[in-house]
């Protein structure tokens, strides 16, 4: 499962940032409402909540009126899908496929290795959403005090056609290979898109195949390139060593590197994990900011005044090195700077700066640990690599109907 093999730069895409649930799920289930072809769907988490359910229903109401509906969840991320949701969708003619469920033993979950971890809607193959919200309450503020801050993008343009076809060869996997692929392509309304804004765009994913390291090679490329500010946000921040090498040689050429990270996080071990390498960045001139009012998920970044990601990919191992991740890169001056003004408040106003005299005084063990952790970070994706290798699969749920033909009917 890979993306097309040379990912190429979009001229005249209009690129508009959503940040959390309250921007988002309106936008998107907007779009499904006024479908006429087609929705494709692939999501990490899918949960039965008031977001899950209201998707389960604008997705049966498309899928009625005649529209091809094809949803793809993780089966790690999204575990416990009831065998009435998954149901009411393929009793609608939704075609519901699960990416790699995976065995329980004793009830707990094993397969935590090579997820699917994109976030992707197309509609009609003109509109597409790429970033990091799943289909889950806590993306929403009401949720409470674990809300989680997050963006996407609603794109249009030239850049969907390659969002488009990229989702087609992915669920095609789990229907019939290429030939099956092709005839959607030919029973899809197919035309040239026109040019609907002035951003330029590039669509980057990673898999375990030929795409092991695009996202990665393409932040290294931007901070290399950057003469006065990066500002990376991201949840799971523990990246290797190159990408560390290239923020503090930024810094020391005098680029204003800030990253904001989980100041409050969702799982304790992420800011242990990012904590560790406080010392190696702040002495290079990295500017820390720890985001304090919830748990931050966001992936975004940006470069100066031109270059900007949103995206899935976290900087951690399991996202640059494992899961199936997919990000947009955008060359457009308007988007990055609205995405710096989003990025500077939450710095301003929702973070505490980290400074070299929060950090506890070099000590023995400090030391040692600083030697482990650099020569981990020194060999990973190698190390990365001998974790567990399989096929990953697509499994179809649900009785599904005319469309469809799988009679499985558990999410495992």
């Amino acid at each position: 499962m890979s993306a097309s093999k040379n990912p190429r730069w979009v001229g005249g895409n209009r690129v508009e940032l959503l940040e959390n649930g309250e921007q988002y799920y309106p936008r998107v289930f907007e779009a499904i409402r006024d479908a006429r072809r087609e929705v494709v769907i692939e999501t990490f988490i899918l949960f039965e909540d008031k977001v899950g359910q209201e998707l389960h229903a604008v997705l049966r109401e498309a899928a009625l009126r005649g529209v091809k509906v094809d949803v793809m969840v993780d089966g790690f991320g999204s575990p416990s899908l009831s065998s009435a949701f998954i149901e009411g969708l393929t009793s609608a003619g939704v075609r519901v496929r699960v990416f790699d469920p995976g065995k329980r033993l004793f009830g707990k979950r094993l397969n935590y290795f090579r997820r699917m971890h994109r976030k992707i809607v197309v509609v009609d193959g003109v509109t597409a959403f790429v970033g990091g919200l799943n289909f889950s309450a806590d993306h929403l503020l009401d949720f409470g005090p674990m809300a989680k801050q997050d963006y996407a993008v609603a794109l249009q343009g030239p850049i969907v056609e390659e969002i488009h076809h990229f989702v087609l060869r992915e669920i095609a996997v789990g229907g019939k290979g290429a030939s099956w692929f092709r005839r959607r392509l030919k029973v899809t309304e197919h035309h040239a898109i026109e040019p609907e804004g002035t951003a330029e765009a590039l669509f980057v994913t990673r898999d375990n195949r030929r795409h092991t390291n695009d996202i990665e090679r393409h932040y290294r490329a931007a901070i290399r390139s950057a003469r006065e500010r990066i500002v990376i946000a991201n949840a799971y921040f523990f990246p290797g060593y190159r990408l560390i090498k290239e923020m503090r040689r930024a810094g020391r050429r005098g680029v204003a590197v800030h990253l904001i990270l989980q100041g409050e996080p969702d799982m304790p071990f992420v800011k242990v994990a990012a904590s560790m390498l406080y010392h190696h960045l702040l002495h290079a001139g990295v500017h820390i900011h720890e985001y304090i009012d919830r748990p931050l998920h966001g992936k975004v970044a940006l470069v100066d005044d031109q270059w900007s990601t949103v995206g899935s990919s976290n900087l951690d191992p399991l996202s640059l090195s494992l899961n199936l991740e997919a990000n947009v890169i955008v060359r457009s001056r308007e988007f990055n700077h609205v995405l710096w003004d989003k990025l500077h408040d939450l710095m301003e106003n929702s973070c505490r700066q980290v400074q070299t005299s929060d950090l506890t005084e070099w000590s023995a063990w400090r030391l040692v640990r600083s030697f482990f952790i650099f020569h981990l970070l020194r060999w990973y994706p190698a190390w990365v690599g001998w974790l567990p290798r399989h096929v990953p699969r697509l499994e179809p749920l649900g009785k599904q109907g005319p469309r469809g033909g799988s009679t499985q009917t558990d999410v495992a």
